[in-house]
């Protein structure tokens, strides 16, 4: 599976000198240069590992530091930080706020290189190592076994299409946060969102009638008005 690395920011111009060294482990990389594009990216992609570029100067200490336990609250992927700030201080600040790694913006490319792969060798073991009891998603009576790709509620098989699994699927693996329907249609069918109300609300009512004991009142997949659907 090819692996993918976020650059975040890039105003040190890591993104061009480490772009090269990636293509030749074949990692792909995906470049945000602002924080709507950040968040578009993450909540469309599967990232292995982020390199943040965060100007830490004296004036930017704290947003630099907040976005970066930001990130480490919704993502568990290994996060690099690059700083043109050599500052001990700066480094403690940026690994107790979560950072995996810290390094300055003049490192040799190939030593990030090798703490790249390092970081990325880490989690793809862990995952591996908990990857069966990490894909049970649970919400009331409702259980997702993507292990078994099984679906039940109350105990109850419930026979869902490929699609239906995968939709249902996505908004329990982030229970309690709403998705719109853009996000999930590109999630899902790997595509840019023309028309996806409708085919997104087709496949909603379907998933409500198969898991909910009242459709027209759900008590598992529920509607935001003007904004999308969540699980929880």
């Amino acid at each position: 599976m090819e692996k993918k690395i976020l650059i975040y920011n890039n105003k040190t111009g890591i993104g061009e000198k480490m772009e090269p060294l990636f293509r030749g482990e074949k990692f792909a990389t995906l470049i945000a240069e602002d924080q709507e594009q950040l968040r578009r990216i993450l909540s469309s992609e599967e990232i292995h590992l982020m390199l943040i570029d965060v100007e830490l100067n004296d004036k930017g200490w704290d947003k630099g530091i907040e976005m970066i336990a930001a990130l480490r609250k919704n993502s568990r992927v290994p996060l690099v930080v690059v700083s043109a700030q050599s500052a001990e201080t700066a480094k403690i600040m940026a690994l107790e706020a979560g950072a995996d790694d810290y390094v300055t913006a003049d490192c040799n490319p190939l030593e990030l290189l090798a703490r790249v792969k390092s970081q990325l060798r880490r989690y793809i073991q862990l995952v591996n190592k908990y990857a069966d009891t990490g894909r049970i998603y649970r919400v009331d009576g409702l259980v997702i076994d993507d292990v078994q790709r099984t679906v039940t509620v109350e105990g109850k098989n419930v026979r869902l299409t490929p699609i239906e699994y995968k939709i249902l699927r996505l908004l329990a693996q982030q229970k309690g946060k709403v998705l719109s329907n853009s996000q999930i249609y590109e999630s899902i069918w790997n595509m840019q969102a023309f028309g996806a109300d409708n085919i997104i609300a087709v496949h909603i009512r379907h998933i409500r009638e198969k898991i909910e004991a009242n459709p027209k009142e759900p008590r598992y997949l529920k509607a935001v008005w003007g904004t999308g659907y969540k699980v929880g």
